[in-house]
Formats: C-alpha cells, structure tokens, sequence
C-alpha cells in the first residue's frame, strides 16, 4: 500500500487542476516525480511544491493500493478525482468544482463541503461528502446528456439544484435538504433525499425512482398519484413506512417513481380525515 500525503502550504486565488494527479497516474511515482511536476493554475503551471509538502510512503503495484490524502483547504482545488478508477483519496477540508467527476472506481471522501459538479458523470465507485454541495450534484456536464451511469454518492449535508440531473444508473442520497430539480430528466438510478425538497423533484424524467422523506414543497403537475404504499421495496431496498406513490412525468409518457412520505405530506393527499391516521391506502379515506 502506498501513501500519498499532501499538506498544503499555501492556497491560491486562481484555483490549481488536479485532473492529471489522479491514482491512475500517480501511483509509481516518488517523491522527486512530484517535485519535477508542475501544476495547471489558470493558463500557466508552477511547481507542485510551491503549494504542498507532499511524502511519500509505501508502493504500489495498481491505482487500487494507493490513498492520498489531502490535509488543508482544497476549496481551490478543481478535479480531485477525476477519472480515477481505484484507490482511496481522502480530502480533510473543502473541494473545489468537480470532485470524483468521471470516476469509474475508488472511494473519495471530502471532509468538508464541495462545490459544484460533485460526481458528475461517475461511472462507478463512492463519492462521499461529508458536508454541502453546489449545485448538478452527480449530474451531466453542461450540454450533454448523461450524466451518472453508475457507483454511489452520498451527502450527508445540503445539495444544490439538480442533483443527480439525466441520471442513467447509479444511487444518490442526500442526509440532508436538496434544493430544486432534483432528478431532472433522470432516465434511471435511485435518489434518495432525508430532508426536504423545495420544488419540483423529477421534472421531465423518464424512469427511475426518487424517494423523499422529509416535506416537499411544490410537485409538478406532470406526476400522476397512484395511492398510498407501505414499505415499498425499491431497487432491491425496502423503504419502511407509508409512502404517496406518483409516476410521471407524463409530460414525457415517463414511467418514473416518485415516492413521499404520507405523514410529512398529509397536504398532498387527494383526500384526507385527520380522525383517521391508520391509512393504508386512498380508498380507507
């Protein structure tokens, strides 16, 4: 197993690009490959070693012996992560833009908050946030139309707007809030969100499930409330409690699941006796 530890010395106004120090790439290196190396930073390159103390301890035969570890604020640190396809990289304070973006294997873990494009069109592996994201959380990169096929993301704060936007695969879950659009365009996977959702989760998807268990806002019109499901089993997971069930959004002919707590949404439901909270489904009203 080899260690990679880079304790940062000082930051930068302009943020510095990690897309070329990724485990894929770095794994033989030593200590003199990183001080010969020189780091993107807007539209020139300074040495590494200028911003980092870097050691290295161990070897490694693959991406997948290798861990880095990230020790300082990193909020000006774009693409850590990106492409890697094994490995652990551990960032103990913020991420700039695109964190894990395009990982394929491998486990990152940011102590702290990330800004936007977190995970964006992973392919596989777990993104971990320990803090908030921006906004197109696990989405696609502006323009295109694919965005997460595959692996794990899992906030345990905040998320922005469209989170998890043309989902084709893959799981997210939030712990915390999630802001607008969550699911946007989604053709498959599964997000799941503790907290609540501001406005209109799913607009335009396909296919695919969210789940929502905190209180949602506004639904859009395109979803149509098929009755009430207790522990409805999803992907595989069972999801325990009374959930509303809508599908949609028909805008699309989309045949997408759109599942929100019962008792968080008691305003949603089609018909509703507050003498009667033993509801199964609509027809017991």
């Amino acid at each position: 197993m080899k260690t990679i530890t880079f304790d940062q010395i000082k930051t930068s106004s302009i943020a510095l690009e990690f897309d070329e120090l990724n485990t894929d790439n770095i794994y033989t290196w030593t200590e003199d490959d990183f001080a010969k190396y020189t780091v993107p930073v807007g539209n020139s390159r300074f040495p590494i070693t200028d911003y980092f103390k870097i050691t290295v301890e161990g070897e490694a035969d693959s991406p997948n012996e290798v861990k880095m570890i990230m020790n300082g604020d990193m909020g000006r640190v774009k693409y850590i992560g990106f492409r890697m396809s094994g490995g652990e990289v551990i960032i103990n304070g913020n991420a700039d833009l695109h964190v894990g973006a395009e990982m394929s294997g491998g486990y990152v873990l940011v102590n702290g908050n990330a800004q936007a494009h977190a995970g964006r069109e992973m392919s596989g592996g777990k993104l971990e946030i320990m803090g908030n994201t921006k906004e197109f959380t696990g989405a696609s990169y502006i323009g295109e139309w694919r965005g997460v096929t595959g692996g794990e993301i899992i906030i345990h704060g905040d998320a922005g707007k469209q989170c998890g936007e043309c989902l084709t695969g893959g799981s997210i879950h939030v712990l915390g809030n999630c802001d607008i659009l969550a699911g946007i365009h989604m053709t498959k996977g599964t997000i799941e969100i503790d907290g609540n959702v501001n406005r209109w989760p799913g607009g335009q998807m396909k296919n695919g499930n969210i789940i929502i268990h905190g209180k949602l806002g506004r639904l859009l019109e395109g979803f149509v409330e098929q009755g009430i499901v207790t522990d409805p089993e999803i992907s595989g997971k069972v999801y325990a409690g009374k959930y509303i069930q809508y599908s949609g959004d028909i805008a699309l002919n989309g045949k997408g699941g759109l599942y929100i707590d019962a008792e968080n949404n008691r305003d949603k439901l089609s018909a509703y006796s507050e003498g009667n909270d033993e509801y199964i489904t609509l027809g017991d009203y």
